[in-house]
């Protein structure tokens, strides 16, 4: 939930999630499919709030978390709803892009969150006053690091690494961009996967590659050193909802 990124090319999409914690937090379970709202979604779940931060569900969406909005805050608990409920709430909706113009953050910790389905892509950050939606162009590449971990500079320097990685490849691939964002580029600070001395590290990397009719589920556990894979398939029925 600290760095994603957004690739789109061909009739494919891949959205790809570091999540990043503390080593004193619980690991999250392994992917599971769940209905909620009647809805059929995969997703791995936080152990401590039962929400998560990557999601996929069976009309073609994908909801990714980052901690913060804009800049770096400064807790204030106890709030309301973890964000990675917030999360299950959006994606379950039928309708989950007009959802998080009506949805009620309202003692929300900030976040930023991806939502995409059928090439349509939006950044909603709450800031923990207002939100800031943005509606973006769904055959780009972008890539979003956590206002929580990383000041602006740093931001920046990642965002010029990714610039030039998407410009070496002409057709991006899901193990490219997988290796891509398991490359701690000689930073344990600051690279993609991270092994902080205040005990933050990269916990895991997720990725979803939305194609016509399905959404292949991948989830690499680092600490545990385990692989899932599972595939999603979307419904023709639900696409026009």
């Amino acid at each position: 939930m600290c760095t994603v990124s957004y690739v789109s090319h061909s009739n494919r999409s891949f959205i790809t999630s570091n999540r990043d914690e503390h080593t004193g937090r619980e690991t999250a379970y392994a992917p599971v499919f769940e209905s909620i709202n009647n809805k059929k979604i995969i997703f791995p779940k936080d152990a401590k709030a039962g929400g998560t931060w990557f999601a996929a569900s069976e009309d073609g969406v994908v909801a990714v978390l980052l901690n913060g909005a804009f800049v770096k805050h400064i807790p204030r608990p106890p709030y309301r709803k973890s964000r990675g409920l917030v999360v299950l709430d959006i994606i379950s909706s039928y309708k989950p892009f007009e959802l998080i113009a009506a949805i009620d953050l309202h003692r929300i910790e900030p976040f930023t969150l991806i939502l995409m389905q059928h090439n349509r892509l939006r950044e909603l950050r709450w800031d923990g006053s207002n939100k800031h939606e943005k509606e973006l162009d769904g055959s780009g590449s972008y890539i979003w690091s956590s206002a929580t971990l990383y000041s602006d500079e740093v931001i920046r320097h990642r965002e010029d690494l990714f610039n030039r990685f998407m410009k070496q490849r002409e057709e991006p691939t899901a193990v490219a961009i997988e290796e891509f964002h398991s490359n701690n580029h000689r930073d344990e600070e600051n690279g993609f996967i991270i092994n902080r001395s205040s005990g933050m590290k990269t916990f895991s990397i997720t990725q979803a590659i939305v194609q016509p009719g399905k959404i292949d589920f991948r989830h690499n556990d680092l600490l545990a050193n385990r692989e899932f894979e599972e595939t999603m398939y979307i419904s023709p029925a639900l696409i026009n909802l």
